[in-house]
């Protein structure tokens, strides 16, 4: 509020003051943005990976129950806080931005990552993972589908190329949790 008085004060225009508000809050739904979809991303392949992995080596419900809550807490916080050093380092923007993506991708990874733990709670843990899998594929293509409609791309090229990749992290954890596994 002071911010918009103090625009006006200074002899500004209106059509000027709105616009300068225009892309302050454009500026800010941003920072938001930045750090849901990063909450997310790594939300979604960072715990996919270790359910996988966990699920590939140990066999053991209490595991991929245990890393889940980890992952989501200490993960979490861990991206949090490399968000904000990074949009630090990048000294352009305000601490109010920096906040915002902190605490976005905080929450959004916290809460993605402790969503996969519902169907390890209810299912059979072979049907569990798959059905994680199902959760994060589809939550990988629809925030794909976002990313693209607002970049005005075609939407296919980016999907695919977000899938391949959390495709291969899946395939690289099973295998060398696999190979963990025949090390015990």
């Amino acid at each position: 509020m002071r911010y918009l008085a103090r625009l006006r004060r200074s002899g500004l225009t209106s059509a000027l003051v709105s616009s300068i508000l225009v892309v302050r809050n454009n500026a800010m739904r941003l920072s938001l943005r930045k750090g849901f979809s990063f909450g997310l991303t790594s939300g979604v392949i960072t715990t996919l990976g270790m359910m996988v992995g966990l699920h590939s080596s140990t066999h053991s419900r209490l595991a991929v129950v245990g890393g889940i809550i980890a992952i989501a807490i200490a993960d979490a916080f861990s991206d949090a806080v490399g968000i904000h050093i990074s949009e630090e380092s990048e000294n352009r923007h305000t601490s109010r931005e920096i906040w915002e993506s902190t605490i976005a991708t905080l929450f959004s990874k916290f809460f993605f990552a402790l969503s996969f733990i519902i169907p390890v709670i209810f299912l059979r843990l072979p049907v569990a993972v798959l059905v994680s899998v199902f959760w994060g594929l589809s939550v990988i293509t629809l925030l794909s589908f976002y990313v693209a409609r607002r970049q005005r791309i075609p939407f296919h090229k980016v999907v695919f190329e977000h899938l391949i990749i959390v495709a291969l992290v899946i395939t690289l954890t099973h295998y060398v949790g696999s190979w963990v596994a025949t090390l015990t």
